[in-house]
C-alpha cells in the first residue's frame, strides 16, 4: 500500500447453498449502495441453487457478468430492477484455501454468511474449514471480527440447535431469515428485503431497507 492510502476493509459475504439467493442479492446490493467495500465467495452448492432459483449460472470465469446480472433482478426474477454498480467487489473462489480471507491477517471487518445452510453451519461451528466459506468464517471468529450467520432452513433439528448455540458461544449473531409483517410489506421484495436489513443492523451498516418500527400499532398498513 502506497503511502496516504487508505487501506481497503471489506466485508465477506458468504453465500452457502441454502434456499434463498434473494437474500444474499439484497445484503450485496445494499452494502454497495452504503459504499462499503465487499468480499465476495459463493460456494459449489450455492451455485446450484442460484441456477435453480432465478436459472443464472454464477461462474468464476465471467463472475463480474453474472453477479451483474444477478444483482439486476428483483426478487420476483424480473431483469433489470436494480441498477448496480460491482467495481468494488472481489470474488475468491470457494476452492481457493489460499485466498486472502483465508488469512486473519487480511484486513475485514467481518463476515455475513446470506444465507446459511445447515451443512454451512455444522461445518462452521465445528472448525472444519472444508472451503474457503467455512475457512473464513472461522477466521473471521479467531480474530474476533462481527460474523452474522443468517440460517435458512425450518424446521431445526436438534443437532443444528446446538451447533447454533456453539456459534453464538463463540461470538457469531445467529440471525434466522424470517421475515416480519409489521412494516407494510405488500410485494416478496419487501419481506426479502426486511431480512437483509436485519443481516446489516447486526452488522451495523446503515441501509433504508425497510420501516422501522416506531411504536405505533397499524402504523405499516397505513404507511402503504
Amino acid at each position: 500500500m502506497k503511502p496516504g492510502q487508505t487501506q481497503r476493509r471489506p466485508w465477506i459475504v458468504g453465500v452457502s447453498g441454502a434456499s434463498g439467493t434473494p437474500y444474499a442479492a439484497s445484503v450485496l446490493r445494499a452494502l454497495l449502495a452504503a459504499g462499503e467495500s465487499v468480499d465476495l465467495v459463493v460456494s459449489r452448492a450455492s451455485r446450484l441453487t442460484l441456477l435453480d432459483e432465478t436459472g443464472l449460472p454464477f461462474r468464476d470465469a465471467h463472475w463480474r457478468d453474472d453477479l451483474r446480472e444477478w444483482l439486476a433482478r428483483g426478487a420476483d426474477g424480473k431483469p433489470g430492477t436494480f441498477d448496480v454498480r460491482i467495481e468494488d467487489v472481489r470474488h475468491w473462489s470457494a476452492g481457493d484455501l489460499a485466498a486472502g480471507p483465508s488469512s486473519g491477517s487480511y484486513p475485514s471487518k467481518g463476515m455475513l454468511i446470506v444465507p446459511a445452510s445447515t451443512a454451512c453451519v455444522a461445518g462452521v461451528a465445528l472448525g472444519l474449514s472444508k472451503d474457503l466459506l467455512q475457512r473464513a468464517a472461522s477466521v473471521t471468529l479467531k480474530e474476533g471480527r462481527k460474523l452474522v450467520v443468517a440460517v435458512r432452513e425450518t424446521p431445526l433439528n436438534g443437532q443444528t440447535l446446538r451447533h447454533l448455540v456453539s456459534l453464538d458461544d463463540a461470538g457469531a449473531t445467529v440471525l434466522p431469515a424470517s421475515p416480519a409483517f409489521y412494516a407494510g410489506a405488500t410485494h416478496i421484495q419487501d419481506l426479502v428485503d426486511f431480512v437483509a436489513g436485519r443481516v446489516l443492523d447486526a452488522a451495523g451498516v446503515e441501509h433504508e431497507l425497510y420501516r422501522r418500527w416506531e411504536g405505533e400499532l397499524g402504523g405499516g398498513s397505513r404507511a402503504t
